[in-house]
């Protein structure tokens, strides 16, 4: 593998800036830096708008909005300086992963302006408000409002959709995440429903010319598969969608984490691994 193409636009979560995650900022900066990476996005989560979208880590830690708006300046004061510092080993990108819930448009706007990122990662985290990815006790919850797995599905790709033509974010955070707890995501995937709203949204990312991220997160936990899945892959390849590895680390030792694989496997199926660099899209 060339190490010049190693690459990550979702990651770098790290223990001073966020609750689920472990180690030193700079110690995983150095961690990319010593497995030969050229380019890194960090994206840390942003703040939420109030204290009702606290995760549940932050609520054990009876933290409050005001905390953890402090906390992601922290962040964006301390990536930008280690930019300056290592802006002759590495390119580091200083991002930002949004939310998606009631009233998150007109708060990731005004983050946006406050801090300027260099790009974002566009995801969804949550449906009908509840935070889905947690715990599958909090996922059963969501399924049963919905009325069915199925129905869950249609709920997130609408919220999806939305998000990526009001956001326009650089990356889709893993597009299919909505998946995470369900052992029969193979073949609710392709149920005519949910299948019609999956291939509206990659319409949609095409058109904007927006990036997907191949998210490594699952192989570090020890699923079979990546974010997307391989349908979903297969789809977006014959739509002429770009692809970069995404290996939403969190803590040193998942740093660059699969990546090489990632980079192999698009390789071999014929996407384009000239990377882009990412802007943020207005």
């Amino acid at each position: 593998m060339n190490k010049t193409n190693l690459i990550s636009l979702h990651g770098g979560h790290s223990g001073q800036y966020c609750n689920h995650a472990r180690d030193l900022l700079e110690d995983i900066i150095q961690r990319y830096i010593e497995l030969g990476f050229t380019t890194v996005g960090i994206t840390e989560h942003i703040p939420p708008l109030n204290d009702i979208f606290l995760y549940p880590d932050e609520k054990a830690l009876h933290l409050t909005t005001a905390d953890l708006y402090q906390q992601f300046e922290a962040y964006f004061n301390h990536l930008t300086a280690l930019k300056k510092k290592y802006k002759q080993k590495i390119n580091i990108f200083v991002g930002m992963e949004t939310e998606t819930y009631t009233g998150y448009a007109d708060h990731i706007k005004e983050l946006i302006l406050t801090f300027q990122p260099d790009y974002i990662v566009g995801s969804v985290h949550h449906v009908n408000d509840i935070c889905f990815d947690y715990s599958k006790e909090d996922y059963e919850k969501i399924v049963s409002m919905c009325g069915s797995h199925d129905a869950m599905y249609e709920k997130y790709f609408d919220l999806q959709y939305d998000m990526i033509k009001t956001l326009k974010p650089f990356v889709v955070g893993h597009f299919d995440l909505i998946r995470i707890y369900d052992k029969d995501y193979k073949k609710r995937i392709l149920m005519p429903a949910v299948d019609k709203k999956i291939k509206r949204n990659l319409k949609l990312i095409k058109s904007l010319n927006l990036v997907l991220d191949f998210n490594l997160r699952p192989l570090a936990k020890g699923k079979k598969e990546p974010y997307i899945t391989e349908s979903i892959l297969k789809t977006a390849k014959k739509m002429g969608i770009r692809l970069v590895p995404g290996d939403d680390s969190h803590g040193v030792n998942e740093a660059g984490l699969h990546v090489d694989m990632a980079i192999h496997r698009l390789k071999k199926m014929g996407f384009d691994t000239k990377w882009p660099d990412p802007v943020l899209v207005t």
